[in-house]
């Protein structure tokens, strides 16, 4: 068949996972998969706050919060590697440039057809400042998958995608965002169950 060859690549899509999961970091979870390639795939789970927030986090950066808009946002649980470290997940930023992949901070990958994600502590500063991206989704830790490893989880039925929509990551309450992202394929919660059951 035409177009067997191509390597599938589910950046900037939404992996969900299916009730069969039952992996702690990954139950129940939607990831946002920053990149997807041959070596494997790198991605931020946007649905499991941890129990600290931004105000809380940048108290232990020393830095001060100058958006009260982000002061309760949960920090997420991004995933089960490099925990300590933090990861900005953000609408792209153009400043005087409208050139897409020109990135703003020191350590930022520009997700294609998608959002950025920022390592460096300047997009912190930023946001200190009452400045920085408008939308932000900050994680501690990120999900990881080596080579063939994603796509060995997908053939067990591990996972559902589905591109991604940042108004899931940004302008959905945390609660829904495993049923939102759910309904980006038509589906609702039940319809997966692995038994049926009758209330």
């Amino acid at each position: 068949m035409p177009g067997e060859t191509a390597p599938l690549n589910l950046t900037n899509h939404f992996l969900i996972a299916m009730p069969g999961l039952e992996d702690a970091a990954f139950s129940r979870s939607v990831v946002y998969v920053c990149e997807h390639s041959e070596r494997g795939a790198l991605g931020l789970v946007i649905n499991k706050p941890s129990d600290i927030d931004l105000q809380v986090l940048f108290d232990k950066v020393a830095l001060p919060l100058g958006r009260a808009d982000l002061t309760h946002s949960p920090v997420f649980q991004g995933g089960p590697v490099q925990v300590d470290r933090g990861f900005v997940l953000h609408e792209p930023i153009f400043v005087g440039s409208e050139k897409p992949g020109e990135a703003v901070y020191a350590s930022t990958m520009c997700i294609p057809g998608g959002l950025e994600m920022t390592t460096s502590k300047d997009v912190l500063e930023a946001l200190s400042t009452g400045a920085g991206p408008r939308k932000v989704l900050v994680s501690l830790g990120y999900s990881a998958w080596g080579e063939g490893q994603l796509e060995s989880e997908l053939g067990e039925n591990s996972w559902l995608t589905v591109d991604a929509d940042a108004a899931v990551i940004f302008d959905t309450p945390v609660e829904q965002r495993y049923e939102r992202a759910l309904a980006l394929l038509g589906l609702q919660v039940w319809m997966l169950s692995p038994q049926a059951g009758h209330a």
